[in-house]
């Protein structure tokens, strides 16, 4: 899977489950401050990542998580980890 693919794949998942408009969810938004998303938020974002590369999340590592930019690169390692 792409990059270009997983960002398709997380900005439909903000849409259908935060109601974000897909063109704000660039590599660079940050995921609390512009997107809006509060600590429950993230956890369904992780669920939801999990159900996207049936790999489990581990929640130490999902706490660095800040942009979409590291959204992409988290589904990337959970990817790379499947190979």
């Amino acid at each position: 899977m792409t990059e270009a693919e997983i960002l398709e794949r997380i900005r439909a998942i903000f849409k259908e489950n935060f109601d974000i408009d897909p063109a704000t969810v660039t590599p660079q938004a940050h995921l609390f401050e512009e997107l809006d998303l509060d600590s429950i938020d993230a956890v369904d974002l992780a669920i939801k990542l999990q159900e996207m590369t049936g790999r489990r999340i581990k929640p130490d590592e999902f706490k660095a998580v800040r942009t979409v930019g590291d959204v992409i690169a988290a589904v990337e390692s959970l990817l790379a980890e499947q190979a």
